[in-house]
């Protein structure tokens, strides 16, 4: 019983607002003393109690050091962005005369599903792909065509950058045999005495992939038609300056 005062102690530091990590840190030694307890239990029990506590925490942050990575990414890409990653991005591909909305997109979720294909499933994602990068272009391709964008077709296209990303990735990641979701799946199905092989899974999930990129083909083909019907052409975005009459 005497365990759940490391619970207690989460909740007062975080009513407090303490520092999260030595309340973490707190709650553990806190467990770890408190499981250490008996009436007969000495100094050198509960120094033996510690120091294991501090070894197991020790070791748990060492076993996943590589979660921290993605911090130190996030980082660069915060780093990137105030550099102007965005404005370059869309000044790119507003440069290039063939490209839409819906095209720039398309070429994305092929990317995106192609590579989730191959186990490459960290080659995207919405922090440091879709906000930095993909999002600007595409609004650039818009902007380009259509001048300023209302704010509900900014909205729009960001959204559909965004499940251009998911789409691709939840659809192309099922043919790579050595993912969660495959291992998953074949997991459930031997529980209920169905015995399958993951690279049947794998096959299987081939023709849903391609299903998955002509349907959204065609939804990206729709956006770029709704764009074109609700904003009328002004040419590219010009300054303030060159827009005052």
């Amino acid at each position: 019983m005497l365990v759940l005062l490391g619970i207690a102690v989460v909740v007062f530091g975080f009513i407090v607002r303490a520092n999260p990590l030595l309340v973490v840190m707190g709650a553990a030694l806190t467990t770890g003393l408190a499981a250490a307890w008996t009436p007969e239990a000495d100094l050198a029990v509960y120094y033996a109690a510690g120091r294991d506590t501090l070894a197991a925490f020790g070791k748990a942050f060492n076993d996943a050091r590589y979660i921290s990575l993605t911090w130190v990414l996030l980082a660069a890409i915060g780093l990137l962005e105030r550099a102007g990653l965005q404005e370059r991005a869309r000044i790119t591909i507003a440069n290039v005369k063939a490209a839409t909305t819906g095209r720039l997109l398309w070429v994305y979720f092929i990317i995106r599903q192609s590579t989730s294909a191959l186990g490459l499933t960290s080659l995207g994602g919405h922090a440091q792909m879709v906000r930095p990068l993909v999002a600007p272009m595409a609004e650039g391709a818009a902007e380009a065509k259509f001048g300023a964008l209302p704010d509900r077709e900014r909205f729009l296209i960001r959204s559909h950058s965004a499940a251009a990303d998911n789409i691709g990735l939840f659809f192309g990641e099922d043919i790579f045999i050595a993912i969660a979701s495959i291992l998953l799946i074949k997991g459930f199905l031997e529980a209920n005495g169905i015995f399958v092989e993951p690279l049947e899974l794998s096959i299987w999930a081939i023709p849903t992939a391609i299903a998955a990129l002509l349907i959204h083909s065609f939804r990206l083909w729709l956006l770029d038609r709704e764009l074109k019907a609700k904003l009328s052409y002004k040419g590219p975005v010009q300054g303030p300056a060159e827009r005052a009459p």
